[in-house]
């Protein structure tokens, strides 16, 4: 397993382009992939090593040359601008039913757009316009190897690597306004979080503890195991209506606890701190502001 990442040089944001690394030395250092290839970008990295790359980055990482501290960069998002971001609404039983609404018989999709992507640390805009500010942990796939009408079978063969997601989203425009438009509550700038880290492999990914922490307090905990419809379920469901192409973002939807079925209900507020924590995956850390 590795841990891949986007990053800049720290003091040289102004004019320094996104470089792509892999972490090393139990996170402490990053090992700089573009010096090397050429490469400033995750979705090229994917397009040139769309069924992996583990053995291409093990052996740059054992020259132990182009490394830098964990300290002296920033940290983006895994992933900056992929041609599609789908997520899936109601995938964990407890969440639709906490919503009040009906159990999907089928995925139920929208879109988000590259205007939402932000990175680790980097600060939610909280919307003038919205009080109703929520959050959503994710368990987040992005697609390597390109296809269509995917069997169940093989959809795993597709997926490149694995991050943390937060679905943020302003429930009144999604909900109430214009008769309910998901795209609207769903789509503002920055309102997915992704990071902090691209995730190579994992165990399970249908056996994964998935947590949102709020100001320190845990506020969703649950296993991926508790979705309704399955990653390879999901991937070969999108792929029946279009292509899946390399660094293509699925958000799989999130568990039970999200701010709108509380009671008292719980939105986000600014200066909130919110975390994604999902086992062997990461930590996601975001500030409303």
């Amino acid at each position: 397993m590795l841990r891949l990442v986007t990053f800049q040089v720290r003091g040289n944001e102004s004019w320094n382009a996104p470089r792509i690394g892999a972490l090393t030395n139990q996170g402490r250092e990053v090992v700089d992939l573009s010096t090397t290839s050429g490469i400033y970008d995750m979705k090229s990295w994917i397009e040139k090593h769309p069924e992996g790359s583990d053995e291409v980055i093990e052996g740059l990482i054992a020259n132990k040359e182009n490394r830098r501290s964990i300290d002296s960069v920033i940290l983006k998002a895994p992933i900056q601008v992929p041609e599609k971001i789908i997520c899936v609404g109601l995938n964990y039983y407890d969440h639709a039913k906490e919503s009040n609404m009906e159990v999907p018989k089928e995925p139920l999709l929208f879109p988000k757009y590259p205007n939402t992507i932000i990175g680790h640390k980097e600060n939610i805009a909280y919307p003038e316009e919205s009080q109703e500010l929520d959050y959503e942990a994710e368990l987040v796939i992005v697609i390597g190897k390109e296809g269509r009408r995917i069997k169940e079978e093989k959809a795993l063969d597709h997926i490149f690597g694995y991050t943390c997601g937060n679905d943020v989203s302003a429930r009144d425009w999604q909900l109430k306004r214009g008769g309910g438009q998901w795209m609207m509550g769903k789509s503002w700038d920055t309102f997915a979080p992704l990071g902090p880290s691209l995730v190579t492999r994992v165990t399970n990914p249908q056996n994964l503890n998935i947590k949102c922490i709020l100001n320190g307090e845990t506020v969703q905990d649950s296993n991926t195991k508790h979705m309704i419809f399955s990653i390879p379920r999901i991937i070969s469901h999108i792929s029946t209506a279009m292509t899946l192409k390399p660094g293509d973002v699925i958000f799989t939807g999130t568990p039970p606890g999200v701010g709108m079925a509380r009671k008292p209900q719980l939105f986000m507020k600014k200066g909130d701190v919110v975390k994604v924590v999902i086992d062997e995956v990461g930590e996601l850390e975001n500030t409303v502001a």
